[in-house]
């Protein structure tokens, strides 16, 4: 098939390496322009900008769709079908309406559970059991379009959003290549119960509040790494991000260390940290973390 591709992040990546391992014409590759990045603030190409030039594919990076020039620049690819996977831009209709097939995209969720921008944390801050990957057919609205195919993918107990990111990525490269050998496919419409958006992840909320019960917080650690990583205070202001805890008994007042083994009291049950970061540093195990910065049992963190 003649396929335009518009895709970002990683997650995309993968998508756009099986479409162009199974054959098929990639025409043009959209993703979002290069950014700052890094100490130095150079700019950087995204992870499908990079692939697709790897591969000699036009890219293009405009900042909007909205215009007439770009719906009719999209047009003249003369695509059977576009791929889309976290993008980042909004489609208008004038797009949408062009492919023969449509516009088809890769969500990373089981829909309509998880709407929006961030369905891989809230499956696990929401301790789902089990996600998945959805082709969806996509019209105006936000991840409302009718369903092609789907694949559910278990989450397990200690999974964090950097695996299960993974593992939703392969799941959902296989699946678009499996769903374009059988177009035309019947299109089933989204439900209208169970569905729930996950909305955009900010570094304030991956703040761990010591009030919370020790299940929520060892969720919101699993959900947040590796980035933007869970994190609190120490006594002198100082961030520490937490990469990864395990959920014990403990009672104490929240935020109170408990022991030499970096054990935090929750609103119930505790926390142990077992790897955590510095500002400016590197992940260290707990015990290396308290070799160099001991904290007290009695200890407060905010």
């Amino acid at each position: 098939m003649r396929v335009v591709f518009m895709g970002t992040p990683d997650f995309a990546a993968s998508a756009l390496a099986a479409l162009i391992a199974a054959g098929h014409e990639i025409v043009a590759v959209y993703a979002q322009p290069p950014r700052p990045a890094g100490r130095g603030q150079d700019l950087r190409k995204s992870p499908v900008q990079l692939l697709a030039e790897q591969h000699s594919l036009p890219v293009l990076t405009p900042v909007s769709l909205k215009d007439a020039e770009a719906s009719h620049h999209f047009a003249a690819h003369r695509a059977d079908v576009a791929v889309v996977a976290a993008y980042g831009l909004l489609l208008p209709p004038a797009i949408l309406a062009v492919p023969k097939f449509g516009c088809l995209n890769i969500h990373a969720s089981l829909l309509p559970r998880w709407r929006g921008a961030a369905p891989i944390q809230r499956a696990i801050l929401a301790g789902d059991l089990a996600t998945g990957v959805t082709i969806m057919q996509m019209d105006a609205g936000l991840d409302t379009g009718p369903m092609l195919k789907a694949a559910q993918v278990g989450i397990d107990p200690d999974m964090t959003a950097g695996r299960l990111h993974d593992r939703l990525a392969a799941v959902g490269a296989a699946l678009i290549v499996e769903t374009l050998a059988a177009l035309p496919l019947p299109a089933t419409p989204q439900p209208a119960d169970g569905v729930t958006y996950a909305a955009k992840i900010s570094p304030a909320e991956a703040r761990l509040d010591w009030r919370k019960s020790g299940t929520l917080l060892e969720r919101a650690v699993r959900a947040f790494a590796p980035v933007p990583g869970a994190w609190c205070e120490l006594p002198d202001g100082q961030r520490l991000k937490v990469l990864a805890a395990e959920l014990v008994p403990g009672p104490g007042v929240p935020g109170e260390v408990l022991d030499d083994r970096l054990t935090i009291a929750c609103g119930s049950g505790a926390l142990r940290l077992t790897l955590v970061q510095k500002a400016g540093g590197k992940p260290m195990a707990a015990g290396d973390f308290l070799r160099g910065r001991p904290l007290a049992s009695g200890t407060v963190l905010a």
